[in-house]
């Protein structure tokens, strides 16, 4: 038995029973339910897995501060696995695995694992997690999430980071205090962040992934944090922010200091998103009214006569490929004369061009364009040895994002021939004269998927060196391209912010499973603009008209915002919808539009543009019910979007935004005040 004392923590640790049987925080037990401490995963040279656990080790003690535990079955007779706990402000666990026999390699490691009470609609006694899912979110019910394990070939919605997962923390908050738990690792190593309902608990993780080779040892040089806080979600991204600043990553400059920034992007520009071929992504791939590129000028001089806005056109379905068809993308559908006289003409105008790209997949059938297939490409060229392997050591069809538009391989980028590939296929493009590639489209958050290979250059299990080389990459990239701006889907995780300067911010998807949270831009926003994206996978019923509501909300939280055009010149209610009869009401979301860009140059750019949160309490204001798409329920939301700034002279501002026809009254404290119809309002206290 262990029991260790911090900052309002009170931890027993049962150490021949292998499980955290305690956590009391302030006076009160927390622990709902046991699970191991730590369990870890174990690959053989034939890729089969071997899974072992705190309770199945024969021989536990404690030396000092160490757990170490050791005795496990054959084949790990001689293992050891040793967990480091010591205090501080908080308790700090790092873990040690040795002795691992020379035909295993351990893949992952997950440490400390804890079970709290279910959530607040499964246990009236329970809390709220958050949790840093695309923009952020605060979870309620761990069952609405959707589970997925990671594993090869991955998916874009795992609970990976640097991935999916903005950053490297979680926190749960009871009703009275909050757990926050971090992984405080400044090489942003490839790791799982997760919670599962267990037993009549919720379980916590840590997933750490190796990195390593057979035979090998590992050991973290970092600790997973848990520290006690008081306040609401910001009180724990604060401290998770207290870290990332004494701890930046590389190439991170603050957007006010980054002079290698375009002036655009200071400006935010509307971003204008629409395909030139088809009206959504399973429709016929021919081209529509916005074909030649030049044909979309009208529509575009309309949106900028009426709100004032210099526009991003950006492109999708424009490869000469075929449309999400990666990773070649050039030449542009129609040839590069007409590509370029539509770039030269917004140029011209003042206005900007860029466009979608699709990342790593190597396409070897669009399911788009059936006369696109690389079979033939694949073969001669020895592509097979540039794209992700299995476990098994060997290349294996992956892309399970988005299987509707192509199948194939991922591309390794850490190989020598999959480098190779991305040269031959991006180098055009980076020399195409255009303002901006959201060049990691379907890479979530900008990181690379796993691969087994072993005759890569890169060590056969998961790990940092992922992290490291998608720098190395993304560098290469900024410097071959200078004058553009690169992106990827969801907002650029952590580690890639300095190489990844605009994203596509996905807040829209956690309006199912919670409520969304701006962590993001709580954490980063001094050093990172994102734009709303083109809000595929929105989940409210299109026969609302919320885009008024979604642009508010990427307004108020300092992103670019965004419209989607149908090919006839109207608004898309987002993309990937079928219901073109449902259209949001152009004439008031241009207006709304054209205020908020009087009140960003009037004032609010200073916040906008350059600001950091702040940690004082959202307004109070009225809250509506916006129905989900296809009969979920209703999400339950403020009426006005709203955030909160420390401002320079050190007192706190509020900007509070309006999409409503109507004013609307809210209170700060005991203070009221009424935003106007389609407008905002920028408060210093």
């Amino acid at each position: 038995m262990i029991k260790l004392f911090a900052n309002k923590i009170e931890l027993t640790v049962n150490t021949r029973a292998g499980v955290i049987s305690s956590l009391i925080i302030d006076g009160k037990e927390r622990c709902d339910g046991i699970c191991p401490v730590f369990n870890a995963r174990f690959r053989d040279l034939t890729g089969e897995c071997l899974t072992i656990d705190a309770t199945g080790a024969r021989n536990a003690c404690v030396n000092g501060n160490a757990l170490i535990y050791t005795g496990f079955d054959v084949p790990f007779s001689y293992l050891s696995v040793k967990i480091t706990v010591s205090t501080g402000e908080g308790i700090f666990w790092q873990v040690a695995v040795d002795n691992v026999p020379p035909e295993y390699a351990l893949e992952y490691i997950e440490i400390p694992k804890i079970c709290l009470p279910r959530l607040v609609e499964n246990n009236p006694n329970g809390g709220k997690i958050l949790f840093p899912y695309d923009e952020g979110i605060m979870v309620t019910n761990e069952n609405l999430l959707p589970r997925y394990e990671p594993e090869f070939p991955m998916s874009g919605a795992y609970f990976i980071f640097p991935n999916k997962l903005c950053s490297q923390f979680m926190a749960y908050l009871f009703d009275d205090v909050g757990l926050y738990m971090g992984a405080h690792d400044p090489k942003r190593s490839f790791k799982g962040v997760d919670f599962y309902s267990h037993g009549e608990g919720v379980a916590l993780q840590m997933r750490l992934y190796s990195g390593g080779d057979f035979g090998k040892s590992f050991k973290t040089d970092y600790p997973i944090v848990w520290q006690v806080f008081n306040g609401d979600w910001r009180a724990a991204a604060e401290i998770y922010r207290a870290w990332f600043e004494c701890n930046l990553p590389p190439r991170i400059v603050k957007v006010r200091e980054n002079n290698a920034l375009p002036n655009w992007y200071r400006e935010s520009p509307l971003v204008v998103t629409y395909p030139v071929r088809g009206k959504h992504d399973m429709d016929k791939m021919e081209p529509n009214e916005l074909f030649p590129y030049t044909n979309a000028l009208p529509i575009l001089e309309r949106i900028k006569n009426d709100t004032g806005c210099r526009i991003m056109a950006l492109l999708m379905h424009w490869e000469g490929t075929a449309p999400w068809a990666p990773p070649y993308v050039w030449p542009p559908y129609g040839g590069v004369e007409l590509f370029n006289e539509f770039r030269d003409a917004l140029h011209k105008n003042g206005d900007l061009l860029g466009v979608y790209c699709s990342g790593f997949g190597y396409t070897k059938q669009s399911t788009l364009i059936e006369s696109y297939n690389c079979e033939k490409k694949i073969e001669e060229e020895d592509v097979l040895r540039g794209v992700c392997h299995s476990p098994k050591n060997k290349p294996e069809l992956g892309i399970t994002c988005c299987p509707y538009q192509r199948y194939g391989y991922d591309i390794c980028p850490a190989s020598k021939r999959g480098r190779e590939i991305l040269d031959e296929a991006y180098s055009p493009l980076f020399k195409s004269g255009i303002d901006y590639a959201q060049i990691l489209d379907q890479n979530h958050g900008g990181g690379q998927y796993m691969c087994f290979g072993r005759d890569h250059g890169h060590p056969p299990m998961p790990g940092e060196w992922m992290t490291s080389n998608m720098q190395s990459l993304l560098t290469e990239w900024n410097k071959s391209a200078p004058n553009m701006l690169f992106g990827c889907e969801s907002a650029a995780s952590e580690p890639f912010i300095g190489n990844l300067l605009m994203s596509d911010n996905r807040f829209e998807l956690n309006y199912p499973f919670g409520k969304p949270v701006p962590v993001y831009a709580f954490i980063y926003h001094e050093y990172i603009r994102n734009f709303m994206g083109n809000q595929c996978g929105c989940p409210f019923e299109p026969k609302y008209d919320t885009l008024r509501y979604r642009l508010a909300y990427s307004f108020s939280i300092g992103d670019i915002m965004t419209l989607i055009l149908a090919p006839n010149g109207d608004l898309m209610t987002h993309w990937g919808t079928h219901d073109f009869e449902s259209a949001p009401n152009m004439e008031k979301a241009l207006l709304f539009i054209k205020n908020m860009r009087e009140f960003y140059n009037s004032g609010a750019k200073e916040y906008l543009c350059y600001g950091r949160m702040s940690t004082a309490p959202d307004i109070n204001c009225e809250e509506i019910k916006i129905p989900l798409f296809r009969g979920q329920e209703y999400s339950t939301l403020p009426r006005l979007l709203s955030s909160v700034w420390e401002a320079r002279d050190g007192k706190t501002a509020y900007i509070v935004v309006n999409p409503e026809e109507k004013p609307v009254s809210f209170k700060i404290g005991n203070d009221s005040y009424i935003a106007k119809p389609l407008d905002a309002i920028l408060i210093v206290k």
